[in-house]
């Protein structure tokens, strides 16, 4: 009688062994996928940005343009192409409330005069070229705006460059009117560069968040800023 009563303990204790672990249903583990690319706690590089802290629109907005084939990157095509707008747009909101520290900006090789005509263009644009200033889209602290403007600050130089290229080849896109190309094509390559240097080269407040609003209109119309 103990033997039998032993074996059928060590069925019960193998069934248990064998059987697989349930996994928590919650927002952390159906983003795993995501999170093993956009790491919610580093910079990114220049094919997986940074996506903690950005504005859950803005982050709903490059789910549908994957989703719709505005954007296109295999992977996330295939990651989104299936998932219904509400799970988007959880997604969206989980992220854009991760506030993770910023690393410090990575070493750079643009120049002293990169990197000034870089911050005059993010400050003040270039009007011979009807180039607006970054900040009047992007938040004065280029932080982003709520609810569908992103961040540049903390983004990779390489990563900065690739999307500028994207737009001027369309190979990224969003709904008419699609500024950003707008803006992309009236910059010059050297002018391109020295955005991305001057904000690659800025370190990144730990306390920044989006701004709630714009101060005023938006320079261009943008068909891409929709909540």
């Amino acid at each position: 009688m103990l033997r039998i009563l032993s074996f059928g303990a060590a069925v019960v204790v193998t069934s248990a062994l064998a059987a697989p672990a349930s996994l928590p249903d919650t927002v952390e583990q159906r983003v795993a996928a995501c999170i093993a690319c956009h790491k919610a706690n580093e910079q990114g590089d220049a094919f997986f940005p940074r996506i903690a802290g950005k504005p859950a629109g803005y982050l709903y907005n490059q789910l549908l343009n994957f989703k719709q084939g505005r954007r296109q990157y295999p992977m996330m095509t295939y990651m989104v192409e299936q998932l219904p707008d509400a799970y988007l747009r959880e997604i969206a909101q989980y992220f854009s409330e991760q506030h993770a520290p910023y690393p410090p900006p990575a070493a750079t090789s643009a120049t002293p005069q990169m990197i000034e005509r870089g911050r005059v263009l993010v400050h003040q644009g270039d009007p011979s070229r009807k180039v607006p200033a970054c900040v009047a889209c992007h938040g004065e602290a280029m932080t982003g705006v709520a609810p569908a403007i992103p961040g540049l600050i903390g983004l990779p130089r390489d990563y900065i460059n690739a999307q500028f290229g994207a737009w001027r080849n369309q190979k990224r896109k969003a709904h008419v009117p699609d500024c950003m190309a707008e803006v992309a094509n009236r910059l010059s390559e050297s002018d391109v560069a020295a955005v991305s240097g001057w904000l690659a080269a800025q370190p990144a407040d730990p306390n920044a968040r989006p701004a709630p609003a714009l101060p005023g209109q938006l320079p261009l119309e943008c068909g891409g800023i929709r909540k």
